[in-house]
């Protein structure tokens, strides 16, 4: 049956074998510390090799950490897709009296972020896969450069997974390149029944605004 929109964004993976999305990357864990802008001072941090962004901060990721919201000073908050941190790191700066989740499925991402959050005294910036958060945890904050490049179906029961635990007044802000298909997914987003606006608009990402389903 065919689909209601020809969704633009990528079906697929690409074909290199060590992607940032794998749970263990094939590459050597080969670590080296960046400088890196994370609310509003720039700080040491560890990168490697398999992990996504491991040489800077991203172009989506710096759009959204520049151009959403400013965080509320407290709650519980969700980075989804955190590889080495940047978002979590940068959530739990800006707002030290919330507790900040980060989750990915690359476990060399999880222990650089771990290790990022450890060194700048982050205490409130817990890591780990999906697993690692209690069923129980709602979230009043999400924010995701989310990995449209694992495919649609993948990208779509990701979401479908964690927006569902938006807390009742709670707000998704996720950065997607225009080209890679911001529009397509904002509207299916709202076939789910998840309220969505675009934001923003930044360099040729979309900032979507998501709330939580009525």
């Amino acid at each position: 049956m065919p689909h209601a929109h020809a969704y633009d964004y990528p079906l697929g993976v690409s074909d290199t074998p060590d992607h940032y999305f794998s749970a263990s990357p094939a590459s050597a864990d080969e670590r080296r510390t960046i400088n890196v802008p994370l609310a509003g001072v720039t700080r040491p941090v560890q990168v490697a090799p398999g992990v996504f962004s491991a040489e800077r901060i991203d172009q989506g990721t710096s759009v959204l950490l520049q151009h959403a919201p400013e965080p509320p000073l407290t709650g519980t908050f969700l980075d989804l897709g955190c590889g080495w941190g940047p978002i979590a790191l940068s959530l739990g700066l800006r707002s030290p009296d919330a507790q900040v989740w980060g989750v990915d499925v690359n476990e060399r991402a999880l222990d650089l972020a771990r290790g990022n959050a450890s060194s700048l005294e982050l205490s409130n910036v817990q890591v780990g896969t999906a697993d690692a958060v209690p069923a129980d945890v709602r979230f009043d904050l999400i924010w995701s450069n989310p990995p449209i490049r694992v495919g649609k179906s993948v990208l779509h029961d990701l979401l479908l997974a964690w927006l569902p635990r938006l807390a009742p007044s709670g707000v998704a802000y996720l950065v997607v390149q225009r080209n890679l298909g911001s529009d397509s997914l904002q509207r299916w987003l709202v076939e789910q029944g998840f309220p969505t606006e675009r934001f923003t608009s930044v360099r040729g990402f979309r900032i979507l605004q998501v709330s939580a389903r009525a």
